[in-house]
């Protein structure tokens, strides 16, 4: 027995869900939203995971640990207003090698 044929458009999204293009495309999102509100310190930070609402940053140095830590409450508020969706409620600064 021959099954029906689909429409191209559900096809694609089956596609894309098992390929993984909405994580990876939800990641973009979210590099992009960082590299906004860190400004010109966000060249020298990478973009980890979300867990439980906390976004891990690599950073390049403990100096600037400290210095993104201070400006936390103004990081959030951007975040949180740029990508409502990504639900980030904190940001956890952890110093390795920047990508």
């Amino acid at each position: 027995m021959m099954s029906r044929p689909r429409p191209i458009g559900e096809v694609l999204v089956e596609l894309m869900a098992r390929r993984g293009f909405a994580r990876q495309q939800a990641a973009e999102q979210l590099e992009a939203a960082w590299r906004r509100a860190a400004g010109p310190l966000a060249s020298q930070t990478s973009v980890g995971a979300v867990r439980r609402g906390r976004l891990e940053i690599i950073v390049a140095h403990s100096t600037l640990a400290q210095e993104l830590t201070f400006r936390k409450p103004v990081l959030l508020a951007a975040l949180a207003q740029e990508l409502p969706e990504a639900a980030v409620r904190d940001l956890r600064f952890r110093v390795g090698r920047v990508m």
